[in-house]
């Protein structure tokens, strides 16, 4: 059944309003009609079953059946910090980073960084990289959709993350091995320290940037004997806390 994402305050007396893009996806891709059934999520645990009572030019409206609140996210909370790459890769890294379950997505605008974001141009990519969010999150079945941050430099990043938390920092050039460093850094798992992982856009991160992240309890790691690019070494290193520490090793 096709699944459509609504705000909880489009959703109200039995009813829920869809517009905008999940409008057009609804009736303009899919062709959906009155009387289909669809499912509806608030992106906060709830999905709403029911049938498409009307299409409008400005929204369409379903009538829910039946609703339940699902409990498909993992009690660790694990965050990523990606260095902007070029071309359409943070895209693809959003896409994927949000199907293997990530809370949110902090884009970084590393030293590295060749894509520099300024008026326009950065509102729009940001406005792109939280529909890749939202389409990954509809896709894979999320309850929750992963928030995608704006555009930080490193310092600001370093100063919005909260006081307990784990904060890991992949990096080429040394440090602990990923494995180690999270069997040591180990916490109940019912109560799991959120596990921030920073990543460097192409060609790393600055010395001076590790060194700072190190001022904030970073911990550089390392994951394995081969180099990886950027929008591969978050999405490693997720799938690799995930299991060790998520809810995919049980």
């Amino acid at each position: 059944m096709h699944r459509f994402y609504v705000a909880p305050d489009s959703i109200t007396g039995g009813k829920a309003t869809v517009r905008k893009d999940e409008l057009h996806h609804l009736a303009r891709v899919l062709r959906l009609n009155a009387g289909d059934p669809v499912v509806v999520f608030d992106g906060l645990g709830w999905e709403h079953q029911g049938l498409i009572e009307s299409i409008q030019k400005d929204d369409a409206i379903v009538k829910i059946a039946s609703s339940l609140f699902f409990e498909r996210e993992s009690k660790l909370e694990v965050w990523l910090i990606q260095g902007i790459p070029k071309s359409d890769k943070m895209e693809f890294i959003i896409q994927k980073a949000t199907e293997l379950g990530v809370r949110g997505i902090i884009p970084l605008e590393a030293e590295r960084s060749v894509v520099k974001l300024e008026g326009n141009k950065k509102t729009e990519k940001e406005k792109r990289w939280q529909k890749a969010a939202v389409e990954a999150a509809k896709q894979s079945r999320r309850t929750i959709i992963p928030t995608v941050a704006a555009a930080q430099k490193m310092q600001q990043v370093l100063n919005g993350l909260p006081r307990q938390r784990l904060l890991l920092v992949p990096w080429e050039e040394g440090g602990t091995p990923l494995k180690t460093v999270l069997r040591l850094q180990n916490s109940p798992m019912d109560e799991p320290l959120p596990v921030y992982i920073l990543i460097g856009p192409e060609g790393g991160l600055e010395k001076g940037e590790v060194a700072l992240a190190q001022e904030f309890g970073g911990i550089p790691v390392t994951l394995g004997p081969r180099i990886l690019r950027t929008e591969t070494a978050g999405l490693a290193a997720m799938a690799a806390v995930m299991y060790e520490r998520g809810d995919w090793g049980i």
